[in-house]
C-alpha cells in the first residue's frame, strides 16, 4: 500500500513524526508537508509565486507553500504514482465543529479527497503533544483497517483522538460535527513602536455538543470519526431562494 503523509503543522513537527513512524509498517510512506507551521490556511493555494520542493535528511519532501500546495503538487507532478491513501497529521489540537473550515490539517486531507484519494486527517486534542503515542496507535489501527477493509468508495475522514493513555480510549465512534460558540474577541496590543496590533482571540467553546457529536464523543474519551463532504449547496433552501427572487 502507498500511503501519502502531510500536515499543517511542517515536515519537522513531532506530529508527523509519530505518524510516519507508525505507518511505516503498513506500507511505502512517501511525506510532502509543508517547510513551516501553516495553522489555519484552509484550502488555500499559492498562485503569485513558484513552489519549490526540498528534501530533508530523513526524506520527508517540504514545499515552501501550504497544506493544499502539498498535496497538489504531489498528486499532479511530483510523485509517479498514485497513492492509495492519504493520511494528514497528526495535528497538534482539535479540529472539530467549525474547525474544519480554517484548519490546514482537514485541507490536505480534503485536496487527496478531491483528486479522488481515500483520505483522513488526524487531530490529537493536546496542544502539548501529550500522548502522542496514543494517537499514533489510532493512526495505526485505522490505516491498518484500511489495507485490510479498503473502502468502496473515496472517502475524507476526520478524526479527533483524546489526549488519554490508549488503554483509556472507550472506542471509536462514527460522528457529526458539533458546533462552537462564536470566537473570543480579538486582542489588542502594542507593538515597542507604538503600532496597534491584534491578535485573533480563542475558539469559542461547544455549543452544539452531543453524544452524537465530535465534542461529544471525545469528551467520553472516544475516538471521533466523521465522514465529510465538500458540498457546501444548502439544499433545504434552494426553494426559499428562488420564491424570494420571484416575490416581487
Amino acid at each position: 500500500m502507498r500511503i501519502l503523509v502531510s500536515n499543517d503543522d511542517g515536515y519537522n513537527a513531532a506530529g508527523i513524526e509519530a505518524l510516519v513512524a507508525a505507518l511505516r509498517p503498513l506500507g511505502e510512506i512517501t511525506v510532502v508537508a509543508p517547510e513551516t507551521n501553516c495553522s489555519g490556511a484552509s484550502n488555500s493555494l499559492t498562485l503569485r509565486r513558484p513552489l519549490t520542493v526540498r528534501q530533508a535528511a530523513n526524506g520527508f519532501h517540504f514545499v515552501n507553500g501550504t497544506p493544499s500546495d502539498c498535496v497538489h503538487v504531489a498528486l499532479t507532478g511530483l510523485l509517479g504514482f498514485r497513492p492509495d491513501l492519504l493520511v494528514s497529521g497528526i495535528n497538534n489540537g482539535a479540529n472539530m465543529g467549525e474547525d474544519t473550515l480554517y484548519s490546514g490539517t482537514v485541507a490536505a486531507a480534503m485536496e487527496g479527497y478531491l483528486f479522488g484519494v481515500p483520505s483522513m486527517a488526524l487531530s490529537l486534542l493536546d496542544r502539548e503533544w501529550r500522548h502522542l503515542d496514543c494517537a499514533a496507535q489510532v493512526a495505526h489501527a485505522l490505516v491498518s483497517r484500511f489495507r485490510d477493509r479498503p473502502w468502496a468508495e473515496s472517502m475524507l475522514l476526520n478524526v479527533n483522538i483524546p489526549a488519554v493513555p490508549y488503554r483509556d480510549l472507550a472506542g471509536f465512534r462514527t460522528t457529526r460535527l458539533g458546533r462552537r460558540h462564536p470566537a473570543e474577541p480579538v486582542i489588542r496590543s502594542t507593538t515597542p513602536y507604538g503600532d496597534t496590533v491584534y491578535w485573533i482571540g480563542p475558539v469559542g467553546r461547544a455549543l452544539d455538543g452531543g453524544p452524537e457529536t465530535d465534542f461529544g464523543a471525545v469528551e467520553a474519551h472516544a475516538v471521533s470519526m466523521t465522514p465529510l463532504r465538500v458540498d457546501l449547496t444548502d439544499h433545504a433552501r434552494t426553494e426559499a431562494v428562488a420564491a424570494w427572487m420571484e416575490d416581487r
